[in-house]
């Protein structure tokens, strides 16, 4: 259905009570939007859509549907200008900010990925025409419904050592089992579907490399959340132990929640497959579109905004301690401020040097984005160090929860010698809550995990650069040294003169 309206939190938290089978601590979530493990990360979610929503927002968040006239949302848009590109990242960075970029898969990064699809459909087009115009008409459904999508696209870690139609069963990785005249049937798992349990739809395929014989495993298909057969298996959520806002002010509204995706023997009919059993165009998709590049675009405005966050922290701890003005904590901070910087301003490039393809269509600078993804995890390492190195004892040394506040035991003591100069012993203590839960929490934790991983392993997005590093103008440099006049090879009696 084509709507006019823009999609709203509330009817984006009804469109999640669809019967979705979710299974946490061996019982079935009835109900995504209800359940303490994953109701504020919900509420967080749906208030990205509301923001989208309100007038004072839609020059930011949207742009006119080329089809219908409507404003849809930026994270859809194939940009043809520079201008186009920069809107796509500001839009990006108004919803990181709101969850201070500590949910990666919000609606606009895999809705990047479907906008690379559909901008260079030729390249499914190769498995068969009526694979691009599925792929063509499934991003307009997305585009005009404001449908949220993650993705789930690594085999599951059973034995890397063989190819997925080597596995002991055949059916461990999500493959192709049965072809219909309507459709196909899969059955398998697959992983990380982060936002799983919050999405209208999952997309299937695989980034893995394959081989010749892994042809069932070969395809790219959407499969509805609600779906017959779809299980969900979230990691422990954080949600759930985060007793209150005070104590965990981030795991208890940030946590997306990654999940492993079992099919049983689902359903896809033809109009939701894009690839179908074709070794070539899985690999393609990623590489021959501009869709890594945009799905990226939008993770590193988000992980810019993380940062500019966890900058704030270190600044706030330093004023409460009352080191700011210390020349050596004012030397560290130079360090994290640096390497922020050098992430901020990769971004920066991969608009500044975007380049128009045949179709003018615009493509993010490759070597910009895969040379920062290729270093986010060593730079993310040393900027978290420098915060724990910068709050010394501070976060451990803390009350054991907001009750402490409020005994009357323990609430004298509490606000006499928590405080800091400048501030009570709540605002102290609020402070330094988040920074551990931003660090030394569950949630902290798996946020450095996450990060560290975020591109694949380090030596795939290593690779990625050196593919795509203009050797052609640096070695041109050379070979003109080498031409200079009187340097052929040999040294004449007067070259040292």
């Amino acid at each position: 259905m084509v709507t006019a309206n823009l999609r709203t939190g509330d009817e984006y938290l009804r469109a999640l009570r669809d019967g979705r089978q979710i299974y946490v601590d061996g019982e079935r979530v009835s109900d995504v939007t209800t359940h303490r493990a994953f109701a504020r990360g919900a509420r967080s979610l749906s208030n990205l859509y509301d923001i989208a929503a309100a007038p004072e927002n839609r020059e930011v968040m949207t742009y006119t549907s080329p089809t219908t006239g409507n404003p849809v949302l930026r994270g859809f848009q194939i940009p043809q200008t520079h201008a186009d590109l920069k809107a796509k990242r500001l839009a990006s960075e108004m919803w990181s900010e709101a969850t201070f970029g500590l949910m990666g898969r919000s609606p606009d990064h895999v809705a990047g990925f479907f906008a690379g699809y559909a901008a260079v459909p030729s390249v499914f087009a190769a498995g068969g025409q009526q694979f691009a115009d599925n792929v063509v008409k499934f991003y307009e459904h997305l585009r005009e419904t404001h449908q949220y999508v993650t993705y789930a696209i690594v085999p599951p870690q059973i034995d890397r050592s063989k190819p997925a139609h080597q596995q002991s069963d055949p059916t461990l990785y999500a493959g192709v089992v049965k072809e219909r005249d309507d459709g196909i049937v899969i059955k398998g798992a697959q992983q990380l579907a982060t936002a799983g349990v919050y999405c209208d739809y999952i997309y299937i395929s695989t980034i893995h490399p394959l081989q010749a014989g892994d042809e069932n495993y070969a395809f790219g298909v959407a499969v509805p959340v609600g779906a017959p057969g779809v299980k969900l298996y979230p990691r422990r959520p954080f949600g759930g132990q985060a007793l209150n806002s005070f104590d965990y002010p981030l795991s208890s509204r940030f946590d997306e929640s990654d999940c492993f995706v079992v099919l049983e023997d689902v359903f896809i009919p033809w109009e939701h497959v894009f690839i179908y059993r074709n070794l070539q165009v899985a690999r393609d998709q990623w590489w021959k579109t501009p869709a890594h590049l945009y799905g990226n675009l939008q993770a590193q405005a988000r992980y810019a905004t993380k940062l500019r966050f966890m900058t704030g922290l270190a600044k706030r701890m330093n004023e409460l301690t009352g080191n700011d003005a210390n020349p050596a904590v004012q030397t560290q901070m130079g360090e994290l401020t640096s390497l922020v910087s050098i992430v901020e301003n990769m971004l920066l490039a991969q608009e500044v040097a975007a380049e128009k393809d045949s179709n003018g269509v615009l493509w993010p600078s490759r070597t910009a984005l895969y040379s920062i993804m290729a270093l986010q995890s060593e730079l993310n390492a040393r900027m978290v160090e420098i915060i724990r190195e910068l709050s010394g004892a501070g976060m451990i040394t803390l009350p054991s929860s907001h009750k402490d506040f409020h005994n009357a035991d323990t609430a004298a003591d509490v606000q006499r010698y928590y405080r800091s100069a400048t501030t009570t012993a709540d605002e102290r203590v609020a402070l330094m809550r988040m920074a551990w839960d931003f660090i030394g929490s569950e949630f902290g934790n798996r946020h450095q995990q996450y990060e560290k991983f975020y591109g694949g392993a380090s030596f795939l997005v290593k690779q990625n650069v050196n593919r795509n590093f203009d050797y052609a103008r640096a070695t041109g440099l050379v070979d003109r040294a080498l031409a200079l006049p009187g340097f052929e090879g040999a040294f004449g009696p007067n070259d040292y003169k």
